[in-house]
């Protein structure tokens, strides 16, 4: 695991927005290691994480596009069903809220990646590069409602 220089930009809501901003990225030789693109009316917000956050910032900055940098966990995940579920669940037991997260595509070497905004960076860190045989005494969620059926 590893932490990553995350780049959110608010693009114009219309075609080509997008494909100039990733085209121009790709002409300078930026790789781009994840993405996540959410709409609204008006604009969408552009997260990615790029191999040269610092080239990717002169492109936007050239482009006349507003940025902003964030922390983010990249969480290596392996290529099988519930990866993701795994890491989500070793957070949740340490009461560390996910605010977002998003996963890659295949990197090199088959890698994929979860990237993850968390609310306590620190401590998720700590938790997810322990020993998996460390045995951590966790408090129980707060809110573990149990649903019953009414009675008939």
């Amino acid at each position: 695991m590893q932490t990553a220089k995350q780049i959110s930009v608010s693009l114009e809501n219309k075609p080509g927005r997008l494909a100039n901003v990733l085209t121009t990225l790709a002409r300078e030789k930026v790789n781009i290691t994840g993405l996540t693109v959410m709409d609204s009316h008006d604009h969408s917000v552009l997260r990615f994480v790029a191999d040269d956050p610092v080239k990717s910032i002169r492109v936007l900055k050239d482009l006349g596009l507003r940025h902003v940098e964030t922390d983010v966990l990249l969480v290596e995940l392996r290529h099988q069903p519930g990866a993701l579920a795994h890491v989500c669940s070793i957070l949740a037991a340490e009461h560390i809220n996910i605010d977002y997260c998003y996963v890659s595509s295949g990197g090199r070497n088959g890698r994929v990646y979860g990237i993850f905004k968390v609310s306590n960076h620190d401590k998720a860190m700590r938790v997810l590069n322990g020993s998996p045989n460390e045995r951590r005494e966790r408090r129980p969620l707060r809110d573990q409602r149990v649903y019953k059926a009414p009675s008939r």
